[in-house]
């Protein structure tokens, strides 16, 4: 049985998920940029994704055990197929303990996702 955290894939610096994007209103997108920006969103463009998603982000303390959040009308197996999605696209981290694996959002995906959307300040 494994204990080993399973973590998004390096990003440049080789510290976990890279920062995406600047903000949209910044400068257009290098082609890099929109490849990563697009898996994420593609990630979260699926219904029970963006509620698999929302449910370990809202998740007391951050992190949520998939026997907490697989309650979202399609089947475990389902569910573990779509949390391996979001896992792909660098939205989730994973830790396995005992028989449940649990789950909790990349902060710096959050920020980067909101960083990416986020309209100019005119103050």
């Amino acid at each position: 049985m494994s204990h080993a955290k399973v973590s998004p894939p390096p990003g440049p610096d080789g510290r976990g998920v890279a920062p995406c994007c600047p903000p949209l209103t910044e400068r257009p997108m290098t082609a890099e940029e929109a490849d990563t920006a697009s898996r994420m969103f593609k990630a979260l463009g699926d219904p029970v994704r963006l509620r698999l998603f929302s449910a370990v982000a809202s998740h007391e303390g951050g992190e949520a055990c998939v026997c907490d959040i697989s309650d979202v009308g399609v089947s475990q197996p389902t569910v573990s197929h779509h949390l391996k999605k979001l896992k792909e696209a660098g939205l989730l981290t994973s830790e396995r303990r005992g028989t449940w694996v649990y789950y909790r959002v990349e902060p710096s995906v959050l920020t980067a996702m909101g960083r990416l959307l986020a309209m100019p300040s005119t103050a």
